[in-house]
């Protein structure tokens, strides 16, 4: 039984290395073969953001900016560190979910998003990272991560994986406890009808905690979630509809060069294309001085 284990292990290990040069190659041919439906998606706008999205951020990016006054202009729940906010505009997710369900019944390649979740696309594949969620993630998430997750690395979130999930009644219901591969995850709720479905946290990884308190929050359609990636999570069953996701892993590769979030141990690096998880090769002098950086931003 034992190298029966070993074997299964030695197989997942062999199949993670390949999905990075899989991915590549469906990127490639997505990119020569596929039509969009909504090309202008693709191009991260101000307009596709909410009016109050956009007045967080550039309270965020004032010389004054500091912990509670961002908390005024959102919903928070500080016993858990989960703010809720607007992102996007009704008109943009309803382009975007379209555009998504353009491509999912096209007959380009599809990668899944992760091991949990059957139905999504990967917006790396699909030409949307450069344009798009780079600048999201830098021009305008940045600064607000940077006052909610100063010991996380908000300030410096260097990199990210982002995705769509889909659930539906025939397909994807809900999604069982787990904590992401991310020190700061976005999950924004594009719609499109749908009845519960609604997120649980329990506690952060690390907190010792015998009976786990969970708290229930509803997902709004046009508002994300702002979480820690280690806070214990999951989705309830949705009860009707159909329900899409956009989720940004962000990570911070001072934080994770010195551990990594996942096995808690210090990372033994091999080289990867693009952002691969988030790592990065550091000289030992220049270590602190970044991690010291983010500490006390």
């Amino acid at each position: 039984k034992m190298c029966c284990c070993l074997f299964q292990i030695e197989a997942e290990v062999q199949r993670r290395k390949q999905l990075i040069h899989q991915s590549a190659e469906r990127k490639a041919i997505i990119s020569q073969c596929y039509k969009p439906k909504h090309p202008d998606v693709y191009i991260l706008q101000d307009s596709f953001l909410a009016p109050e999205f956009l007045e967080i951020v550039r309270y965020c990016t004032s010389p004054d900016a500091h912990l509670d006054g961002l908390l005024h202009y959102t919903e928070s729940f500080p016993d858990k560190r989960i703010c809720r906010l607007p992102v996007f505009t009704e008109e943009f997710c309803q382009a975007l979910v379209d555009e998504l369900e353009n491509f999912e019944q096209s007959d380009m390649p599809k990668g899944r998003p992760n091991t949990m979740n059957n139905y999504g696309v990967l917006l790396n594949e699909l030409g949307m990272d450069e344009t798009f969620i780079t600048p999201l993630r830098e021009k305008y998430l940045r600064p607000i991560t940077a006052l909610l997750y100063p010991d996380l690395g908000g300030a410096c979130l260097d990199s990210h994986k982002a995705f769509v999930v889909k659930y539906s009644l025939h397909e994807d219901l809900d999604l069982s406890s787990h904590y992401d591969n991310a020190e700061v995850t976005l999950n924004v709720s594009l719609g499109k009808d749908f009845t519960e479905g609604n997120l649980y946290f329990g506690e952060f990884r690390q907190d010792p905690s015998p009976v786990p308190k969970y708290l229930e929050i509803e997902h709004v359609r046009t508002k994300g979630l702002l979480h820690r990636g280690g806070h214990i999570h999951g989705a309830l069953p949705i009860t009707s509809g159909e329900r899409w996701n956009l989720i940004i892993w962000m990570r911070s590769s001072a934080i994770r060069n010195q551990l990594c979030p996942m096995c808690n141990k210090k990372p033994e690096l091999v080289e990867a294309e693009g952002f691969g998880d988030g790592f990065t090769e550091t000289l030992e002098d220049d270590t602190p001085k970044t991690v010291n950086l983010c500490s006390l931003w």
